[in-house]
């Protein structure tokens, strides 16, 4: 799975603290905490016609993080919002886009790793780009990495941080074997999580998820518990071996990036019929209806269609 260069998205503008600037224009200070030791927080953000799907579950896990991280000056859920509503309305965007949204702990006055030689401020970057869900809804195919997500005692996952080597590291794998993504397990050798999103089985109908110990509070995967229970669809959040995943009827993969997607084979082993499942494709359709009538409005069609006529 290799995303493709969009040609809608080569005169984009970005807005780094504030200011719009053009893609080939755009940059950060090489004193910055996040190109000096990958010290920020960020979220991935889907507009559906308007609407920024659990916009306020986002925020507040961007700022759960950065209060985890000690950040001095975090932004309010009001302020963002604007800087998110100015990007768009600029970029002409109403629907199909996916929002990047990265606030780093700010430009230090000298390079170090101490974050009292931050003393600027946070630097807030809006990234919007005109992107479909990136992965083949028919499934995707995994291997299993060697790269260990770490437990709370290492680097806790609630952290939704930017430094993200372990899932580069996991992804490289997957490339060299010429898979989709990476499945990641834990260090008791259970299943957290892939490179990029969470991971989901369903067997005799009971659809299953690791707990959030060695993976994020996943907004997307909280949606598919929640339309679960909300449709009498048995779930749990309990660990989950590799002989689980192997032995699942479904197995499908979340995330917001690319919404519910289902999972055809790990390691080469197909999963259930190799295709995609009956309880995965509910909750495919399921959460298409959900992202259809729900979401924050921050931009209606009729302030960015006169501009573009």
């Amino acid at each position: 799975m290799l995303q493709r260069f969009d040609p809608r998205n080569r005169n984009i503008l970005i807005n780094i603290n504030g200011v719009l600037y053009e893609r080939e224009k755009a940059g950060i200070s090489p004193f910055d905490s996040v190109v000096q030791g990958g010290d920020a927080v960020w979220e991935g953000l889907r507009l559906y016609e308007g609407r920024i799907f659990k916009l306020t579950e986002h925020l507040d896990r961007l700022r759960s993080s950065a209060l985890a991280l000690a950040f001095t000056q975090i932004p309010s859920h009001e302020e963002i919002t604007a800087e998110i509503r100015r990007t768009l309305i600029a970029n002409r965007m109403y629907d199909g886009v996916h929002i990047r949204l990265t606030l780093t702990r700010g430009v230090k006055i000298t390079s170090g790793m101490d974050p009292r030689l931050n003393q600027s401020g946070p630097t807030l970057i809006v990234l919007a780009e005109f992107k479909p869900p990136v992965y083949d809804k028919s499934g995707i195919r995994l291997i299993t990495s060697t790269i260990r997500r770490f437990p709370p005692d290492c680097l806790d996952p609630k952290i939704h941080h930017a430094n993200l080597i372990q899932s580069i590291l996991a992804k490289i794998q997957a490339n060299a074997a010429g898979v989709d993504d990476a499945l990641m397990l834990d260090y008791r050798g259970f299943v957290a999580e892939t490179n990029a999103t969470h991971v989901f089985i369903v067997h005799r109908g009971v659809v299953a998820t690791p707990r959030p110990v060695a993976c994020p509070e996943g907004i997307t995967r909280g949606t598919v518990l929640e339309l679960c229970k909300a449709h009498g669809i048995p779930c749990e959040e309990r660990d989950i071996s590799l002989t689980e995943v192997y032995r699942a009827d479904e197995m499908f993969c979340t995330g917001t990036m690319g919404e519910l997607v289902p999972v055809v084979e790990v390691d080469g082993r197909k999963i259930g019929t190799g295709r995609r499942g009956p309880v995965t494709e509910r909750l495919m359709d399921l959460f298409r209806e959900l992202t259809h009538r729900e979401g924050t409005v921050v931009v209606r069609r009729e302030e960015i269609e006169p501009a573009s006529a």
